[in-house]
Formats: C-alpha cells, structure tokens, sequence
C-alpha cells in the first residue's frame, strides 16, 4: 500500500489504532447491548482532531487528504463499527455538504463548530417514500419572502437525535423533478442537553435554533446500536434564505455527489469490519485446539482464511484507489461504487465465515464477531443498496462502451 499511504498515514493510523483499542475496545460490547450512545468517546475523538480530518485548518479542521480520513474509519470499524459510522456520517454526510456547495459566510459559520467536534452533523435526505428513490422527496419547502417554510420527515438519519447542524434537501419546484429540489442547512438542539453540558460538547445554544425542527423515536436496530438513528422531523420550520445550499434546484445532484464520497466511506468501514473479524479468526485457529492439533492446522480452517486474506487485500485497494482518485480531484464516482459493493458483500462473507471457524464460540456475544456480523448488514444497504451500485457501475459501463463506439 505504500503507492498510497505516507509516514503521516501510517502515524495516524497508529494513533487511531491506539486509541480504539484502549478506548473503544473496553466498552464496545456494553453500548452495543445497551444501544447507548458514546458520548465520552464522542468527545476524545473531537480532541484528537478525527471529526474535522479533511476540512481545512481555516474552517477548524485539520486539512488532510480524504485518504486521511478513509483510514481513521477503517480503523475504528475494526474495533466497532458503531464509533466508525459516526465519524463517518458526521464528517462526509453532516459536514460535506457545507463544505463543498456552501458559500464562504455558511462555511464559516457552520464548519467551525463540526471540524473541532463541539457538536455533530447529520444529512437528512431518506424519506419514506424515498430510500433508494432519492429523487422522490416529498418534503417541501415553500419560499416565503426572506425565508423558506419546510415541512416533512426523513427517516434513518444517523445523528438525528444527538446532533445539531443537519443538511436536507426538500422539493422547491415540483414541477421540474429531482431538478426541483433544493437543499438547506436546519438546526435543532440535542436530545442529550444535560450530559453535553457536563461533558463540554455536543451542545451550542448560539447556533440559534429553528422551531419545528425535531428528532423521533430512536430504531432500535440490528446493528451500529451505539450509534443514534432517528426520523428527523420538519414541521412548519422557518428557514432563513441564507441558509439554502446553493442555488435551488441544485440539491438532488449536490447531494448524489455527496454518496459518491460516502461511498468510500462504507466501503473503509467495511473493509475495517472483514479486518477485523478476520483477525479474530486467525487469533482463535491458531491458539485453540481440537483433535490433538491446533485447529489451524486443518486444511478447511487454512482455505477459507486465505480467501478471506485475498479477499481483503483486493477490498483495501478498491477502497484506497477510490480515495486517491478523490484526492487527485479526478472523477471517482464510477470507483466509489466498485468499492462500496465489493467491500460491503465482502463485510458480510467475511464476518459470517468467522463466526463458522469459530463454532459456538464466534456466535456467542464472547467474541465481538457476532457483533461485527449484525454491524456488517446494514453496510450493503446505506448509502445506496448493493443494487444501486451495481446500477451505478452498469451505467458507467453503458456510457464508455456508447463513447468508444461513437469514436
């Protein structure tokens, strides 16, 4: 990987390493069990930069490379995947959007606060009747004069609950399509005001928060438990104009150029998760014994790890190239998908096959396999569904072959 990663890489990624193994390593299997929320985790990662990785230093952050940032969540999610996606959705999803489609005042103003951690953000486009069909949004937003009225609901927004500063996008003209839909910043207040208090972070009243803006019931879901998933609702929210993202009805595509990053994202996040089950598995085979032998020594113990080897191997390239191509500011969007689908159904192969090697052991809550299994899930359906990108990467293949064929 050395075509990839330089001595600041490797540093960081150590640092990380350290820290998700005495931090985060301790208290996984509790927040999982109890579906609590790592405030004070939340909080060290603030101090130690890893929430504001590639903004620039003039917006609070600390100017890396996104390849910087892909490594801090693969690493985490060795660990936990639950610390991972909240880096995740917090810097791509609650910051990206600002960053990249916001104006210099919106930038400054809102991009301080999130680089430094002092609260989270969150990307609120999913609606009930709009997963996979982004472009069906049926949340509205009426101008009115200086401002704008929103009223509607997103669903399984991560942060919806403990967050502040969310991007959403909302139908602005409903007669010209997805080319009719806009995108905003909104503000709500954390659910968790007394904790954030004490703790310093997550929480800051002058941000100045926008009535009708609120979070519901949280999921209670299969995986990622320690991370907080809620509907995001807007009900009759006066948003200031100054608060749109651009200009209007530039947000359905804003915001697919926003998945595109993310998508390298879930794929570190994957890549992370099969790392880690597989070191799990290998620590296992070769301390434990049966029939007399370490039960590394059997050749349907050694064969399917070296496929998981291969596999990973294959994965970190994916993922790391799509992040280069990104860095290079060259397209990426085509890579971001391959990585994504190959690295997420690589998650759920790889996880599942520890907890085989492992017997009885990997499917009990002794070993964080089973954890990582219910975590891996959900990484082949965020951010686009393994079918979107395959719909994605088909289409790519679509417009090169009509390309060469017009040459």
């Amino acid at each position: 990987m050395d075509r990839y990663l330089s001595e600041q890489h490797l540093a960081l990624r150590a640092r990380v390493a350290d820290f998700a193994r005495e931090a985060v390593a301790p208290v996984a299997r509790e927040l999982d069990a109890t579906s609590t929320f790592p405030w004070e985790n939340v909080k060290a990662m603030g101090e130690m930069g890893l929430l504001g990785l590639p903004i620039p230093e003039e917006y609070g952050g600390q100017g890396l490379d996104y390849t910087s940032y892909i490594l801090v969540v693969e690493e985490m999610a060795k660990v936990d995947a639950s610390h991972a996606i909240t880096i995740s959705a917090h810097t791509t999803l609650g910051s990206g959007p600002i960053l990249q489609f916001g104006n210099e005042e919106q930038k400054q103003r809102y991009l301080p606060w999130l680089a430094k951690g002092e609260v989270l953000g969150g990307f609120g486009l999913t609606e009930p009747g709009a997963g996979s069909d982004s472009g069906g949004t049926r949340t509205r937003a009426v101008r009115q004069g200086d401002h704008y009225v929103i009223n509607g609901s997103k669903i399984f927004i991560t942060h919806a609950g403990v967050g502040e500063i969310f991007t959403v996008t909302a139908v602005t003209d409903p007669d010209k399509g997805t080319k009719g839909i806009s995108s905003f910043v909104v503000t709500k207040p954390t659910i968790d005001i007394p904790r954030c208090e004490a703790l310093g972070m997550g929480h800051r009243p002058d941000i100045g928060y926008m009535d009708g803006v609120q979070s519901g019931k949280k999921e209670d879901k299969m995986g990622w438990r320690a991370s907080d998933t809620r509907e995001l609702l807007l009900q009759d929210v006066e948003v200031p104009a100054e608060n749109r993202l651009g200009e209007e009805g530039r947000g359905f595509i804003n915001f697919m150029k926003t998945l595109d990053a993310g998508r390298i994202g879930i794929a570190a996040l994957s890549l992370g998760l099969a790392e880690g089950a597989f070191e799990a598995a290998l620590r296992y085979t070769t301390g434990r014994e049966q029939f007399g032998r370490k039960v590394w020594d059997f050749q349907q113990v050694q064969f399917p790890m070296a496929d998981m080897a291969t596999e990973i191997q294959a994965a970190r390239h994916l993922t790391y190239h799509a992040a280069w191509l990104k860095d290079q500011g060259r397209p990426f969007s085509t890579e971001a998908a391959m990585a994504k689908l190959y690295a997420s159904e690589l998650a759920m192969r790889a996880t599942l096959k520890a907890i085989q090697l492992m017997g009885g052991a990997g499917y009990s809550d002794e070993y964080p396999v089973e954890r990582m299994a219910r975590d891996a899930k959900v990484c082949e359906i965020g951010e686009g569904t393994s079918e979107v990108q395959r719909l994605v990467i088909a289409r790519h293949l679509l417009r090169e072959e009509l390309k060469a064929t017009a040459a």
